[in-house]
């Protein structure tokens, strides 16, 4: 990424070009990606190919002023860290399921951040409603976030009886949690993009992937509160947690919400995937 890039992405989300890559200014980038740039899953129903490059997922982000799901989030965050100076990791993850089940090998794409001051980070984007700010990576005690309660331990074995990898301790895997429920579990084990390819591809495709099987478009609101458009359905949450729902009736409704709430300018609304 050129300066130039960086510059017109840090415009999208309404930051100024940091001097130093600080824990503070990486608090400030991580709140207002989550305010600027919707988490959402439009383009696998709108038949629009999802690349794990880094120009396609700028063009996407910056130029057509779009979101995307963990991959396109936090690989274009990543991307935007890396250039302004901190020190990022790509980490793989697998989010938890049903009955506690964990989900397919690179199921989600998250980040470890250091910065000039000391701190270490898992810093995401792209995992919808979560952390607004950017968790300690060591800290094993509860961090009070405006998003919940959360804690970063060291996991157990997995269901293969797998305990991280090769048995050290510095190399053991993490569960991300928040208040009290088991999010994902993170391996600390460096990756590129170009890993996380199979993922997206079987999150795009696969009919038992969620995203295949509804529409989600969501963001952290100027409150803290959260906006989240299902289709048809709205959901306005409030900073205490007050959900109200509403129900759009016309296209014209839900057009006119993509492009006022979330800056999404479409042609056409989406709608499920069949088959």
């Amino acid at each position: 990424m050129n300066s130039a890039q960086a510059d017109a992405y840090l415009r999208r989300i309404g930051a100024h070009h940091p001097a130093w890559p600080t824990s503070g200014v990486l608090r400030d980038l991580h709140l207002r990606h989550l305010k600027a740039v919707p988490f959402e899953n439009l383009s696998i129903h709108l038949g629009e190919e999802i690349v794990l490059e880094e120009k396609r997922l700028l063009d996407k982000v910056v130029g057509g002023r779009r979101g995307g799901f963990c991959y396109e989030l936090n690989g274009a965050f990543g991307a935007l860290l890396g250039a302004l100076g901190f020190d990022v990791t790509l980490l793989a993850g697998r989010a938890y399921g049903e009955e506690g089940r964990l989900g397919i090998p690179y199921d989600h794409l998250a980040l470890r951040v250091r910065t000039v001051d000391g701190g270490d980070w898992l810093a995401d984007v792209g995992f919808g409603a979560h952390s607004h700010y950017p968790l300690a990576f060591g800290a094993r005690t509860e961090q009070v976030d405006p998003g919940g309660t959360f804690r970063v331990l060291e996991a157990g074995p997995d269901a293969a009886g797998v305990r991280g990898v090769g048995g050290r301790r510095e190399a053991e895997d993490l569960d991300v949690i928040r208040d009290g429920n088991p999010q994902y579990r993170l391996e600390v084990r460096p990756r590129v993009l170009g890993d996380f390819a199979a993922g997206a591809w079987w999150h795009s495709t696969s009919p038992k992937s969620h995203f295949t099987r509804s529409l989600v478009c969501s963001r952290v609101t100027e409150d803290g509160g959260r906006i989240t458009l299902s289709g048809r359905n709205l959901t306005a949450t409030a900073p205490d947690g007050t959900k109200e729902v509403s129900e759009l009736a016309t296209d014209e409704e839900v057009l006119a919400l993509y492009r006022e709430r979330f800056g999404i300018e479409l042609d056409r609304v989406p709608e499920v995937r069949k088959g």
